[in-house]
């Protein structure tokens, strides 16, 4: 049966693993307190924009899902992690394949649509700018929105699957060092491509804006 530094470094999730209680304590406050406040400020976002009319705009339509991809982390997420990191690192139920597999879903799920909600919203933003009216009415008509924000979804639903080191099973022996390198280094790549292609697209967005408000100063 493996030690609590053989199973954190199977186990990439568990970010609590510490040897030091001290340190496993501080970030189970750090998590719950993340936890309450986002929880408490994607819920008021996403209530702000359902009870007033003025705010029911396509913009805010991104942003009230990137709140919901937002509540699957803050609510869903940091909360048990807050709870795994007073636990001993012993304990049994830890070692689920299937709970695990639902905690690095919850995870990826969320950070992938936050992100692609970001992108939506930039995007949303480039095209009101620089392009025609007709031209943003026609794109951002409220089915076309819709299919937006579900193919989001969608695209994490996919992409989720593909990030093994997020959930790689334990066993009861520790993997070998070649298998857990590969597949940590197989998640970061995916992770860093991920993030760098959003913030390209992000940049372009922006930079696009940029030139159009300056051309027209």
């Amino acid at each position: 049966m493996p030690n609590a530094s053989s199973w954190s470094a199977s186990s990439p999730l568990l970010l609590l693993w510490e040897d030091s209680s001290g340190t496993r304590i501080f970030l189970s406050l750090l998590y719950a307190v993340l936890a309450i406040s986002g929880t408490l400020s994607n819920v008021m976002v996403i209530y702000l924009v359902f009870s007033f009319k003025k705010l029911q705009t396509t913009s805010n339509a991104f942003i009230v899902n990137g709140c919901a991809a937002d509540l699957s982390v803050c609510a869903l997420w940091m909360p048990q992690e807050a709870v795994l990191g007073l636990l001993p690192p012993n304990s049994s139920s830890l070692r689920s394949a299937e709970y695990r597999l639902l905690r690095g879903g919850l995870l990826g799920l969320g950070l992938t649509v936050s992100l692609a909600s970001h992108l939506l919203v930039a995007f949303n933003r480039y095209v009101l700018i620089t392009k025609l009216p007709s031209v943003y009415q026609a794109l951002y008509q409220r089915r076309h929105t819709g299919c937006m924000i579900g193919l989001s979804w969608a695209l994490a639903l996919l992409l989720v699957p593909l990030l093994p080191g997020l959930w790689t099973p334990g066993s009861a022996q520790q993997p070998p060092p070649r298998q857990t390198d590969g597949s940590s280094r197989y998640t970061a790549l995916l992770l860093a491509l991920a993030v760098l292609g959003q913030t390209a697209l992000l940049l372009h967005c922006y930079l696009g804006i940029v030139r159009r408000v300056r051309g027209s100063a």
